[in-house]
């Protein structure tokens, strides 16, 4: 047990301090503190000594240098069961500092708005508070480092409890979490330096260290199968519309593949401008359709595979009405994604209490230069995100012989958006603005044309067919053409293009390149 008889305060955030710092002196701890939360302190009748009365040192530079001093440092890092160091320390007239009471300078926050300027930014990274905070985390066996107010009340019950002491399991527990936001701390300006220097100098686009920031929004039941631990991070820094950011308005806890379907919904329907719906079984859409009123746009992505779409995620990229509501509570759902509710559809919904319900606000798009990288065994691979598809939608080319009409040239438009985000191989039937047949993850390209036709619901003929990449031989446009495809659209690029451009013009198809190949693995 270490007796707490000295701190020092210094704080940005000061939720909670002055009770904290109250109860502190009630039990005879002394309190050195800095600039403003010595105002605040001493203006609630707290007993305070400001820190360059105890150090001799005048706070300078417009508070850049206050705590950096021996005095300071020493009393920190100084081991009590060290003869010498506590000798060194007398002779200096240095005295020990058990409790350190941190928080940062507020760079996220500041940052994090959009008229923050460099230099703002700059001013904004603390240099003293990591040092102490480091300090007292690495001599946590003789003093106790706070940094999250949401500890305050856990430290006094402990101290009133035991005679105003902390025992090492807390110091330890205190230490930990202290190095935990240094890092954090670290990390956010290591990336925001980086994005600064970016946007000056194209060539630098992948840094030489990758250090992604997470912080842990919930522990999961299991992962993806129950024998696999699991939890959910969120992305520090990334404040726009995600599921890493949604609002769980009702329903049970969600499970690692809930997380991973909702996203993949979120990220499909945002490619659409008017009332859409995705329906996601197992990371694939089973179903996509955009009309005028959104209710109808469910029902057309749900009819195209009812039968997976049972127990489905369902996202939807606008305002989710009653009538949408009543129509999807006829059939069980496991997750459903919006921007947001009307009341009434939240009554009906919370009929189902056991649906998970999720609201995320505006679909905004997501920052340019924003990357995707995904984990392999000691390793990461990291990639620009895939959002150029309305450059390849501006820029179709006909190889066909015959013209494509536009109703064809409007379903192949709506097909491509949906291919990108099916597993390759991907082979999507669309007609109109619905999804007909999906083919994903097969190992040849044929055999996905093959699961599309087995998975339409309703005659194929007439539809399109979209491609995410392009078709080695004309085997797949046989068999697209044996059941009624009209019109294909595909990146081309294989080196038996003359091939399949003379099986389309055969079978009097249209077929389109888009000079662009969406892949995802």
């Amino acid at each position: 047990m270490v007796q707490i008889k000295r701190a020092i305060i210094s704080l940005s955030n000061k939720s909670g301090i002055v009770n904290f710092a109250k109860k502190l002196s009630e039990m005879g701890v002394s309190i050195l503190s800095t600039g403003g939360t010595a105002k605040v302190l001493k203006e609630a009748g707290i007993n305070v000594t400001d820190i360059s009365a105890y150090t001799g040192f005048p706070e300078m530079m417009d508070g850049r240098v206050k705590t950096l001093h021996p005095k300071v440092h020493g009393g920190i890092l100084g081991r009590r069961d060290n003869e010498e160091h506590m000798k060194q320390m007398k002779g200096a007239d240095i005295e020990p500092i058990d409790m350190v009471v941190i928080n940062l300078y507020p760079f996220e926050a500041v940052t994090s708005r959009p008229d923050c300027t460099f230099e703002e930014a700059i001013e904004n990274i603390d240099i003293g508070g990591p040092s102490m905070v480091r300090s007292a985390a690495k001599n946590f066996e003789f003093v106790a480092v706070v940094t999250d107010p949401s500890d305050y009340s856990a430290i006094l019950k402990e101290m009133e409890g035991s005679g105003g002491t902390l025992s090492r399991e807390t110091r330890f527990r205190l230490a930990r979490k202290a190095f935990a936001t240094t890092a954090r701390y670290d990390l956010l300006i290591s990336h925001y330096l980086e994005d600064a220097a970016t946007k000056k100098e194209e060539s630098i686009h992948f840094p030489e260290i990758y250090t992604p920031v997470f912080e842990k929004v919930q522990h999961l039941r299991y992962g993806e199968n129950p024998h696999q631990r699991g939890a959910f991070y969120r992305e520090l820094g990334y404040n726009g519309a995600a599921i890493s950011r949604a609002r769980v308005l009702q329903g049970k806890e969600m499970s690692y593949n809930n997380y991973l379907d909702a996203n993949s919904a979120l990220e499909l329907v945002r490619e659409y401008d008017e009332p859409s719906t995705v329906i996601i079984k197992h990371n694939n859409p089973c179903g996509v359709a955009s009309a005028d009123d959104l209710k109808d746009s469910y029902c057309m992505a749900r009819d195209t595979d009812p039968v997976s779409a049972f127990g489905g995620v369902i996202a939807f990229n606008t305002l989710v009405d009653e009538y949408t509501a009543e129509e999807v509570l006829k059939m069980f759902v496991e997750v459903i994604v919006a921007p947001e509710y009307t009341e009434e559809a939240l009554k009906l919904f919370q009929k189902k209490g056991n649906v998970r319900l999720l609201e995320v606000g505006p679909l905004d798009a997501i920052p340019e230069g924003y990357m995707d990288f995904k984990r392999v065994v000691g390793g990461v691979l990291l990639q620009d995100m895939d959002q150029g598809i309305n450059g390849d939608l501006n820029n179709l080319k006909v190889v066909s012989s015959r013209q494509p009409t536009e109703e064809e040239i409007e379903s192949m438009r709506f097909s491509w958006r949906v291919c990108k985000h099916v597993r390759s191989n991907a082979i999507v039937f669309g007609r109109g603005k619905q999804t007909i047949g999906i083919g994903a993850g097969q190992m040849s390209r044929v055999d996905s044309v093959k699961l599309a036709i087995s998975k339409a619901r309703t005659d194929v003929r007439g539809c399109v067919m979209a491609s995410d990449a392009f078709f080695p031989f004309r085997d797949a446009i046989d068999e697209a053409a044996g059941v009624g495809i009209t019109a294909i659209i595909q990146p081309g690029g294989s080196i038996k293009d003359h091939d399949v451009i003379k099986a389309i013009d055969e079978y009097k198809m249209a077929m389109v390149f888009t000079g662009v190949r969406h892949f995802r693995h």
